[in-house]
């Protein structure tokens, strides 16, 4: 009988984890464990997709704008400037709200970039996300789309690549024209998005006195939503002692109705009447916040009335993120 060789395993190559690519997660692990990808370094990868980072948009100049921008304006775009300055072949890259087709980015045929805000994100972490997808898109062939995909775990965000110092200047568009550079040569495909779209848009516009508060107009009553840096009890507190004092309106017929939750900054909303356009709500709204700058500044506890204020306005709060 023959005798048995000794078998012996060949050594696996060893790679880092930083060499490790994404695979499925029922495949083998490609760092040669043996294991699938999902009970290995697929572990963390899971981890960092789902774990919610709480302000996504922190640090960025414009963080408000950018929080209304993803979540209450249909139709806006804002020029970005890049910390290390545009690559040769992209002469402009600009964020967008929304994208034809809901593309997440764009390298237009001149080479320049449209960055999707409003698009489903894989991980946790919208800032992460963008990232990958603005690095791959200012290397994409032109004239093509960018398609989503989930970015590395360990990969810059949108911090790392923005210049921080830069000014961050949202431009509001009654529709989507912006999408092409000649709209009436559109490919039907876009034509069509695009029809769509306009015909959805809710007309919105940016007021010029007061930071990241933007008036919308519906078919029953016109709207104030005003994205705000405070911390969210402190706000509170301060719009409880306005609202029992009877100084939270916008004027006669306007009221302050609750407020939204968007990617840790909390967005009080007024109802307007349907005759009060944007102008006419600029003055009151510099009113109100001098108001409400003195009521920050007040660290007495609240009264029985504040108090009840306060439960009231926390009660109507609705989380969009």
């Amino acid at each position: 009988m023959a005798k048995k060789r000794p078998q012996t395993k060949a050594k696996r190559p060893q790679i880092t984890d930083g060499e490790i690519p994404v695979v499925g997660a029922r495949e083998p692990c490609p760092c040669g464990s043996g294991r699938r990808y999902k009970a290995c370094h697929g572990r963390a990868a899971a981890q960092a997709a789902t774990e919610l980072v709480h302000r996504p948009f922190e640090g960025l100049p414009g963080e408000c704008d950018w929080v209304a921008l993803r979540e209450l304006v249909p139709a806006a775009t804002a020029e970005l400037t890049l910390k290390d300055g545009l690559p040769e072949g992209v002469p402009s890259v600009t964020l967008a709200t929304v994208l034809p087709m809901a593309w997440p980015a764009l390298r237009r045929d001149d080479g320049s970039v449209l960055l999707g805000l409003q698009n489903d994100t894989a991980s946790g972490d919208i800032s992460r996300d963008l990232a990958d997808t603005l690095q791959r898109a200012l290397t994409t062939e032109p004239g093509t789309p960018v398609q989503g995909r989930r970015a590395p775990a360990d990969g810059p965000r949108l911090q790392d690549l923005i210049d921080l110092d830069s000014a961050f200047e949202p431009v509001v568009h009654s529709g989507f024209e912006f999408w092409v550079p000649d709209a009436e040569n559109a490919t039907p495909e876009v034509a069509a998005s695009l029809e769509r779209a306009n015909a959805a848009a809710i007309p919105t516009v940016r007021l010029t006195g007061v930071d990241a508060a933007y008036w919308c107009e519906t078919p029953d009553k016109n709207h104030l939503r005003w994205v705000m840096p405070h911390l969210e009890e402190q706000l509170l507190d301060a719009l409880a002692r306005l609202h029992a004092a009877g100084t939270s309106s916008l004027g006669e017929g306007t009221r302050l109705v609750g407020s939204f939750r968007a990617h840790g900054l909390t967005v009080p909303v007024w109802d307007l009447p349907g005759s009060v356009g944007a102008e006419e709500i600029e003055k009151p709204a510099a009113e109100f916040a001098e108001r409400l700058a003195a009521a920050l500044a007040t660290d007495a506890p609240l009264t029985p009335d504040e108090r009840r204020a306060r439960g009231g306005l926390t009660n109507r709060q609705v989380t969009l993120s």
